[in-house]
């Protein structure tokens, strides 16, 4: 049994099978996708969204979003224009950066479906616990890469999967939203095929830099 990648086009065979719940790994980019028969819809996506009662006031939440907001912080001003691509419905990225100083819009297809915000381009975007949830990650990750100005950034977090983790006991995979997971060389595939300048990784934060 094998798909095809949908971020690479290449050919994914069976990884995980446990009671009929099928995962593929692409062979050439080395993603792992939750079989797309599976895919929630977007009302199924919505729902599960919602269930996360998550509070822009919320210091934990704050805290989770840190590596992100530092980021920018070290690397951005308040003269730079930035974009938080899947905000979800409790922007907290920008709710934080705001209260700094920051220019940054919210966009999520669902909750602040904004597509104006989608015709302009960016200093910085980030994109916190998003990329994971991308249906074509192809197209998704071409227009976000489309939409930074020269020398900008997108600021990703994510879980990666790495051959030291047990995948049928990690965590990670059982959302049910969670469809396509990345690999260190699918990070690589993707700095390469968007034309990036490179990329760094430090836990769960991924940047790649124009």
């Amino acid at each position: 049994m094998s798909i095809h990648c949908p971020l690479c086009q290449q050919t994914a065979t069976i990884f995980y099978d446990f009671k009929q719940r099928f995962y593929y790994r692409c062979n050439h980019c080395r993603a792992i996708i939750k079989d797309p028969k599976t895919w929630p819809d977007r009302e199924q996506e919505k729902s599960r969204y919602l269930e996360h009662l998550n509070d822009v006031e919320d210091k934990r939440f704050q805290q989770f979003v840190r590596p992100l907001t530092d980021k920018v912080g070290a690397h951005f001003g308040p003269q730079h224009q930035g974009l938080d691509f899947g905000a979800g419905h409790a922007p907290v990225i920008t709710h934080v950066l705001k209260q700094q100083g920051y220019h940054i819009e919210a966009y999520d297809p669902l909750f602040f479906d904004r597509p104006e915000l989608l015709q302009q381009r960016y200093d910085f975007i980030c994109s916190c616990e998003v990329i994971e949830h991308f249906h074509r990650p192809d197209e998704s990750l071409a227009l976000l890469a489309s939409l930074l100005k020269p020398a900008g950034q997108l600021l990703c977090m994510t879980e990666l999967f790495d051959e030291e983790i047990d995948f049928h006991r990690w965590n990670y995979k059982n959302d049910p939203t969670h469809v396509f997971i990345y690999h260190l060389k699918t990070i690589e595939y993707i700095a390469e095929k968007y034309g990036f300048s490179g990329f760094s990784v430090a836990g769960r934060l991924i940047c790649f830099s124009r």
